[in-house]
């Protein structure tokens, strides 16, 4: 299966554009999963960073977004897999979960999300304050959620390539 992706948007206003950023960028991880072993989706090639996996990463943009929509913007309480004693949780419970399992939620997940970032105006304050006390808006969620996923497409990107030699755009 082929992931489509694109990032010209139907339309020139500013949500339009910022969605469609948004969703070229989870695509493009789902497209940096495609086809992987089950094997190399859970293998930790990083030596410095052992809970970087394939199955890791997915499973992190799958929280992050948790935490930013459900829980600073709405102001829902926290019930992610993260704890004081183990804040990269997420990252680590990852690898027992196959791969297609967390690539499914991860985009039932982000069709909620499409669909509230659809409904909210983009000025809308968030619930809940960010660390330095401020109410961020939807607009910097979205930006942030942009700059988090794009990111760390760079590493699933690095990832794949050292576990199969799979390269892509």
């Amino acid at each position: 299966m082929t992931t489509t992706r694109t990032d010209t948007p139907p339309a020139w206003d500013e949500r339009t554009q910022l969605a469609t950023f948004l969703d070229y960028a989870r695509a493009t991880a789902r497209a940096k999963c495609e086809d992987v072993s089950p094997e190399n989706a859970r293998k930790s090639l990083l030596p410095g960073s052992p809970l970087m996996t394939l199955c890791g990463l997915i499973s992190h943009l799958h929280w992050v977004e948790y935490y930013w929509f459900q829980v600073v913007f709405l102001g829902e309480e926290d019930e992610g897999p993260w704890t004081d004693e183990d804040p990269d949780r997420e990252m680590r419970i990852a690898v027992d979960i196959p791969l297609p399992d967390l690539l499914a939620r991860y985009e039932e997940q982000c069709a909620r999300y499409r669909r509230l970032v659809a409904e909210r105006d983009l000025d809308s304050p968030a619930e809940r304050p960010v660390r330095d006390g401020l109410h961020v808006n939807l607009r910097w969620i979205l930006l942030h959620l942009i700059e988090e996923t794009a990111r760390h497409n760079g590493h699933l990107d690095i990832l794949r390539e050292l576990a199969d030699g799979r390269t892509g755009d």
